[in-house]
């Protein structure tokens, strides 16, 4: 995998969390999540469409940092990146998780297919 993909599908991580941060959940993640995407929360897992919805609809991160940042190339157009975010909203205690993504390239550049949250 090329230098400049590995940057590019750690940005699109930093990239989600800042729509997080600004209120931007839903355009950001319209785009990249696949139409089959599914989402591993703490809390369940989601489709698509829910976890779009869910996003956009729940408050802010205030304040987030993301660390130990890998990206791992499966072969054939997938990707997974793997890091350490440590997250706070107002009136909630601090998120410290592991997180996954796994994308999968196409036409349209490279797509979320999988999303997973280990506290």
């Amino acid at each position: 995998m090329r230098t400049q993909e590995v940057e590019h599908l750690q940005e699109l991580e930093r990239d989600g969390w800042e729509a997080l941060t600004s209120g931007h959940a839903r355009e950001f993640y319209e785009d990249v999540l696949a139409s089959e995407a599914v989402m591993v929360f703490p809390f369940g897992v989601m489709d698509r469409d829910d976890a779009i919805d869910g996003m956009a609809e729940s408050r802010r991160w205030k304040d987030y940092s993301l660390s130990d940042m890998t990206v791992h190339d499966l072969g054939a157009g997938i990707a997974v990146v793997a890091y350490h975010v440590h997250a706070e909203r107002d009136e909630e205690g601090p998120f410290d998780a592991m997180l996954a993504s796994t994308y999968v390239r196409s036409r349209g550049g490279w797509r979320m297919m999988l999303h997973q949250q280990s506290p």
